[in-house]
């Protein structure tokens, strides 16, 4: 990836509009035709965010729907903000004091230059796509017990996390970048870190309730297998923009290397749906939604770091053994019981691990933009040395209380409640589809004990509790309404175990 600021630029006539280039820091030539075809691929890159957001809301309960989609708003709206004011400088500044740990200067992105002003602006929409989708990675894994307010701090201060990879790896003054480190499109920067990120915070969080009360998870299917699947495909074709833009350009033959990779990203990600959806019915007997996601979007992760730079029939090994690696390592997650409702580390994490140690074995020479910096891989007679670089490339509550969790993010966040229909999961079908019309404003409606999908009767016969609103952003139980029900706290976290534990509506 180009990435270097402008140095210095000459204005050349040719036949037709006048072509304005500009000489990057290492030397390669970036155009209008170029910058057009970045912001292109940034816009196409920024349509991921609803790929991510389908994808997770098709996991959660459907209590935490909203909730989760506006987490991949914060992601943008925080995210963003601290990026344009101190997270692009830190990865890309050229102010004295750079150094190779940390870019300095360019804080608050701005450009009076006008000969400098659209690479300026293009290679900072460019990168605000990457840096947002490196967040938006973790929203899923702590999905449906997250406190939107810690959210938002958290994707406020997570640039942090990207930015300083995304100088040593990228930036000419990177010290990963100096030793001849190769990632083409980010799998590292973005999907390594996000992933470890990913892992950490659905640690902290610990488990959703009743996730392990049994000693082993529940049915993890998705509720919404449809937006899930309609998710990947949003995320399957902005992964190519994600690749192919990552030529940071069309001109002096980088067309090639974008190209190249496109076939390369769809190659690999063939191969690994192909195995996954084998693997999954070789092992379960079916054809699990989840495995056939991971594995898919496991090989998408692993070809992101050398997609310019391997064949396609070495695509189909990255991409083949990535989907499989992605498909089994959410068994693994659960063993140590961390609660990981997408899969983020196992596709973000594992896939990014596997795709830049990868880059060692099977990156060719790339005479044409010298994107591979020199290097050749283990298998293409480069030695040890690119293999042995690669690994190189780390005071309020966080967590929601039972009762928060028990009534669901999209109420307590958002105030959108949906306790009629949650109140009757326990029902026969017929009765969970009348409840969509039911009483939205004063009811939830759980017995002392409840049994998984036993039905107890009508919504007006069931015991319940009130909830009123203390202000527009709180929301505390009625005290008195809850004895005269006998429907204690304890009741109140069983019985979201057993909701949650039974099938989705």
């Amino acid at each position: 990836m180009n990435d270097s600021f402008v140095v210095n630029s000459t204005t050349e006539s040719t036949e037709g509009p006048v072509r304005t280039t500009f000489a990057l820091g290492d030397g390669v030539v970036s155009t209008w035709d170029d910058a057009t075809w970045i912001l292109t691929s940034s816009f196409i890159i920024f349509t991921m965010q609803s790929g991510f957001g389908l994808l997770e809301a098709g996991v959660v309960d459907s209590k935490n729907e909203v909730n989760i989609m506006i987490k991949n708003v914060v992601d943008v709206v925080f995210g963003g903000i601290s990026y344009w004011m101190f997270g692009y400088g830190l990865s890309y500044g050229t102010d004295p004091g750079t150094n190779p740990f940390c870019g300095i200067g360019h804080w608050f992105v701005t450009s009076k230059d006008p000969d400098q002003m659209g690479l300026v602006y293009s290679n900072f929409i460019f990168q605000l796509s990457f840096t947002t989708t490196a967040t938006t990675i973790v929203s899923g894994a702590m999905a449906e017990r997250t406190k939107l307010t810690s959210y938002i701090i958290f994707s406020f201060f997570n640039t942090l996390v990207y930015v300083f990879p995304a100088h040593w790896v990228w930036a000419d003054a990177g010290f990963l970048r100096q030793l001849g480190c190769v990632d083409v499109a980010g799998c590292g920067p973005v999907h390594l870190l996000g992933g470890v990120s990913a892992l950490v915070g659905a640690a902290m969080l610990r488990a959703r309730l009743g996730r392990y009360d049994s000693g082993k998870p529940y049915n993890t299917q998705p509720c919404n297998p449809t937006n899930s699947v309609l998710g990947l495909f949003m995320l399957w074709w902005g992964w190519l923009a994600f690749n192919a833009g990552s030529t940071y350009g069309i001109s002096d033959g980088k067309w090639k290397l974008a190209s190249k990779s496109a076939t390369v990203t769809m190659i690999a990600s063939i191969a690994g749906g192909v195995v996954g959806i084998l693997a999954s019915y070789a092992t379960s007997g079916k054809y699990l939604v989840t495995d056939i996601i991971n594995s898919v979007l496991g090989a998408l992760v692993s070809i992101t770091a050398s997609c310019a730079l391997v064949h396609p029939y070495e695509g189909v090994i990255i991409g083949s053994l990535g989907g499989l690696l992605c498909m089994f390592t959410p068994r693994a997650v659960d063993y140590f019981k961390i609660d990981d409702p997408v899969g983020a580390f196992a596709v973000h994490g594992m896939g990014g691990l596997w795709g830049i140690v990868a880059v060692g074995f099977f990156v060719d020479y790339d005479e044409n933009q010298n994107m591979s910096n020199g290097q050749r891989g283990l298998l293409h007679g480069g030695g040890f040395y690119l293999l042995g670089i690669q690994p190189l490339k780390y005071t309020i509550g966080i967590r929601m209380d039972e009762i928060e969790e028990t009534l669901g993010s999209d109420f307590v966040e958002h105030g959108i409640d949906q306790s009629a229909r949650l109140a009757m999961l326990t029902c026969a079908p017929k009765q969970e589809a009348q409840s969509m019309n039911g009483r939205q404003n004063d009811v939830i409606a759980y017995p002392t004990t409840v049994k998984r999908r036993s039905y107890f009767g009508s919504l007006r016969d069931a015991p319940s509790i009130r909830v009123k609103r203390a202000s527009p952003r709180k929301t505390v139980m009625d005290i008195e309404d809850r004895a005269d029900t006998g429907i204690s706290t304890t009741s109140l976290s069983q019985a979201a175990s057993d909701v949650t534990q039974s099938d989705c509506f």
